[in-house]
């Protein structure tokens, strides 16, 4: 377990009204005060490359009235997004704009072939805008260019050295681009773009000459926090500011009644509303139904400005996320199953028990878990784990990896090295997906496990806890407790403190089958707190140390401190 050094320079130079224990916290992750300003004036301004050409696109379809379409992911990032373009586009005055989403099982991912033939079949477009895709759909563009439809991308994926040849495309991450929050999630992307149109049109005197109330954008920030939290994108202070201006908007129910209705439904109370519900409650309901089935009434549950159809959507999503649940439980003990049988196998040949990854498959995998699974087995094992599902006469895999790896690079690589190797790949530092075919499911296993054993010099990297330090019995208050609430989001890259001590447990018994409850006490000192470990057996032995994180729990009107445990161990 690994404790944070604090800056004591930076320590210094906060202001005298910043409470100490912030400054430690803050002071220990090297950031300066200034980062910690949240208000919209703080956002970067946007200078996408090709911006000028997406805007100049989208005036003409404005002025015209051309049939817009949006063309999202599958996601809870791309269904956000989706929204966030259908509505700020119909605050514009678009009086023809829809939006498709492909079916994962039907039309695979991105703007592909299928989708776009879709599109011409049902749609008509003569303007196509992804949203969180697109960066790698060179057919699909190629086949909607040859009818007569302009493309924008919009897109936050990393992309090959070749780009599709779409009329603009806007992505942080393009090679040139000067764009400073490379971090931006597929909505916030969307976000910058339509928030830059707004600017455009302003200076055209669009709104003035068509008579059309200037659009406030801030109605849609509420989408565009979820969506951010929700694909587990880097929380630089760019994303901080949608985030936390998103979150503020949701707590005063000035927002999507869809966000409301799985708000209700997950029994979170919007009034104290923290990324975390976002994520783990909000998030899941609507990534259920693009995993099992068709997200549009995820899409169709955060348009509605109807409260009542807003319920009847988050009911439905309900219901798939409860299908989810038992899927992944079923497939996350298979999964576990072979990892364990793989382990003995490799124990009574004496070899070494190191794991640089797991590869699994099995036909009864369920395409849209796999990436659950990965991530679960990542977590548990300490390493880039890929896991497929029969698609067709093709394998459909998701991979979850770890900090050292970049897989998209990694990717890249296996795909030169091997170039029959993998059908087609996508994704960013931490997840990505591909497609193999079914024959080819061992070679790509071998071929990933060397890339990344080499990748890492033969060495297996150490996996420790890092944590804030030891806690006083004066800092174990529900007031500084209070003071990380308010300091929020945390989340990726802006980590939520962890603290340990050494703790004896007075009392601990099992709720809801599989978390542990206790009650326990630092050592030398008589007071007692609650404390919570979800998916944690009891312990033998009273003595021991924790990481726990400081969580407010409110029950019955009434709030008290308790201990987020994250790991305990016997001292």
């Amino acid at each position: 377990m690994l404790t944070r050094t604090i800056d004591q320079d930076l320590f210094d130079a906060y202001s005298d009204d910043m409470p100490t224990f912030l400054k430690k916290i803050y002071a220990a992750r090297g950031i300066n005060e200034s980062y910690l300003s949240l208000s919209l004036n703080h956002l970067l301004k946007p200078n996408f490359l090709q911006l000028d050409v997406a805007l100049t696109l989208l005036e003409q379809a404005l002025v015209n009235q051309k049939r817009i379409l949006i063309v999202g992911d599958f996601d809870c990032d791309g269904a956000t997004a989706s929204v966030v373009a259908v509505k700020s586009l119909r605050m514009m005055g678009a009086k023809f704009v829809d939006f498709l989403v492909p079916n994962r099982f039907e039309h695979g991912y991105g703007l592909s072939e299928e989708i776009v033939k879709l599109a011409i079949q049902e749609k008509q477009p003569d303007l196509i805008i992804t949203v969180d895709n697109g960066i790698s759909s060179f057919d699909g563009v190629k086949l909607a260019k040859s009818s007569n439809i302009q493309v924008i991308i919009t897109d936050h994926h990393l992309p090959s050295k070749a780009l599709p040849q779409a009329d603009a495309i806007i992505n942080p991450n393009l090679k040139g681009c000067e764009f400073l929050s490379k971090n931006l999630a597929g909505v916030g992307v969307c976000f910058y773009l339509f928030s830059a149109f707004k600017t455009h049109l302003i200076k055209c005197d669009y709104f003035t000459n068509h008579k059309i109330t200037l659009p406030d954008l801030r109605n849609v920030l509420d989408l565009v926090a979820l969506g951010t939290v929700a694909d587990v994108v880097k929380l630089d202070q760019n994303n901080r500011i949608l985030v936390d201006q998103g979150i503020k908007r949701i707590q005063q129910k000035k927002c999507a009644p869809g966000i409301l209705a799985l708000l209700e439904i997950s029994n979170r109370p919007s009034a104290t509303l923290r990324a975390s519900d976002l994520g783990f409650s909000v998030a899941p309901r609507l990534n259920a139904m693009g995993r099992l089935s068709d997200i549009s009434r995820g899409i169709k549950c955060l348009l509605t400005e109807d409260i009542n159809d807003a319920r009847r959507y988050a009911q439905e999503l309900e219901v798939f996320n409860q299908q989810r649940k038992q899927e992944q439980a079923r497939m996350q003990d298979q999964a576990q199953a072979i990892v364990d049988a793989q382990e003995l196998s490799s124990t009574q040949k004496d070899t070494s028990s190191d794991r640089f990854a797991i590869s699994l498959f099995d036909p009864s995998w369920h395409e849209g878990i796999v990436g659950i699974v990965a991530g679960k087995l990542k977590e548990d094992y300490h390493c880039p784990v890929a896991v497929f599902a029969q698609s067709g006469s093709d394998l459909k895999g998701s991979i979850r990896s770890i900090p050292s790896v970049h897989i998209k690079d990694l990717l890249d690589l296996v795909d030169r090295q091997n170039p029959d190797l993998i059908l087609k790949f996508g994704g960013h530092a931490m997840a990505a997906g591909l497609s193999i075919k079914s024959e080819n499911f061992t070679d790509f296993k071998q071929a990933f496990a060397n890339a990344i054993q080499a990748h890492l010099d033969n060495q297996m990297p150490k996996v420790e806890l890092l944590t804030d330090g030891e806690l006083e019995v004066f800092d174990l208050s529900l007031d500084n407790a209070q003071l990380l609430v308010d300091a929020g989001p945390w989340g990726q890259g802006f980590d939520e403190p962890i603290f340990y001590g050494e703790f004896e447990l007075v009392e601990q018994r099992v709720v809801g089958e599989k978390h542990l409850k206790c009650r326990l006490k630092l050592t030398n000192n008589n007071t007692v707190y609650d404390g919570i470990a979800f998916f944690q057996v009891p312990v033998k032995d009273t003595k021991v140390q924790i990481a726990y994180k400081l969580s407010i729990n409110e029950w019955r009107g009434s709030t008290s401190l308790q201990l987020m445990i994250e790991q305990i161990h016997n001292i």
